[in-house]
């Protein structure tokens, strides 16, 4: 039988807030979903664990933000591990849970025995926000740089938003009594508002002149994020991924002299937005020759889903802006005729 934290907990983000240090802030457990992404990629264990950071980081993020459609967490690199990605797709309705989804690709030659995020190598962590049709995507970037994803992700906050920010995150495999092993990942997110802003381009005191909460927090606010972070460095792994120890015992455990409030929590599942039509958008642009050249020797134009791994198949005559017939086979009139 499942403990009733699990039960509750599993799957879901909890905000809450710190009135004693005006500090705000996130619980996320991933159990089914995070096991849903790596389940369908035969990862190797250090790509395991960088995905399923990237996934937990976008958890703790997406909420944050006024969403209407979607946000993106993308990392690219010149290392083993090219590229991870995440995406947080907001709630349709109020009651409905977010969608996750993330996927990584990696040259499995180049792996050794290094630390998951040295793998990566050089490159960039980014933050996207897509609200959706008639919007302009935002996009933030910040060096790989600080010795996790989590890192890069705090460094992102402090240099783009002047918000200095603490992530915590644990994951792995997980294996109760009688049951199957499966993933979960839990992890924690402080976040503070700055006294006052500072000038971006005076640097700081992070690595390469990057911003950290040290440069933006003073007085009585430096104190209370220092307090609250000394705090969270008390938790241990198995408190963070659960599933005995619940959101809510976590945040008495860690912050009880902090006044900890908890607002209503958000439920999460995995989701891919890939669909058919999606796959014909995107090949809206090629010509027949490209179709052809895209062609099988089976006749068919096949296409995968990184994140979901869904194959789909299609008549290379339904594709393209030349296309001959539509996605139920019926005949296409003529290009003249229809622009008549």
């Amino acid at each position: 039988m499942n403990d009733i934290n699990q039960i509750a907990w599993d799957d879901t983000i909890l905000p809450f807030q710190l009135d004693r240090s005006d500090i705000r802030g996130r619980v996320a457990r991933l159990d089914g979903v995070l096991d849903h992404v790596l389940t369908r990629h035969d990862y190797p264990p250090v790509v395991s664990a960088l995905v399923a950071e990237v996934a937990l980081l976008a958890a703790l993020i997406g909420p944050t933000v006024k969403l209407r459609w979607k946000l993106s967490l993308q990392v690219r690199g010149n290392g083993a591990v090219r590229t991870i990605a995440a995406d947080y797709f907001a709630p349709e309705s109020d009651g409905q849970p977010a969608r996750i989804r993330a996927w990584a690709s990696f040259d499995a030659d180049r792996l050794d025995n290094s630390p998951a995020f040295e793998q990566i190598g050089e490159g960039y962590f980014a933050i996207l926000i897509d609200q959706g049709a008639g919007s302009t995507p935002y996009q933030g970037i910040t060096p790989l740089a600080g010795g996790s994803l989590s890192a890069c992700a705090q460094t992102y906050f402090a240099q783009s938003e002047q918000l200095p920010t603490r992530f915590q995150l644990a994951s792995g495999l997980s294996q109760s009594s009688g049951q199957a092993a499966g993933w979960r990942a839990g992890g924690v997110m402080l976040q503070t508002l700055p006294a006052q802003q500072m000038n971006a381009s005076e640097g700081g005191s992070g690595e390469g002149g990057l911003i950290e909460a040290a440069d933006i927090l003073q007085g009585a606010e430096s104190e209370n994020w220092n307090r609250a972070n000394i705090l969270l460095d008390t938790v241990e792994t198995l408190e963070l991924i659960g599933p005995t120890v619940g959101p809510t015992d976590l945040l008495l455990r860690l912050f009880h002299e902090e006044t900890p409030r908890v607002h209503e929590p958000q439920p999460v599942k995995f989701g891919c937005s890939c669909t058919a039509d999606r796959v014909r958008d995107t090949l809206a642009i090629y010509s027949a020759k490209d179709i052809t050249h895209m062609t099988t020797d089976e006749g068919t134009v096949t296409a995968d889903c990184q994140f979901c791994g869904a194959h789909y198949v299609f008549d290379p005559r339904s594709l393209g802006f030349e296309a001959q017939i539509d996605a139920e086979g019926n005949p296409l009139p003529p290009k003249d005729k229809a622009a008549e």
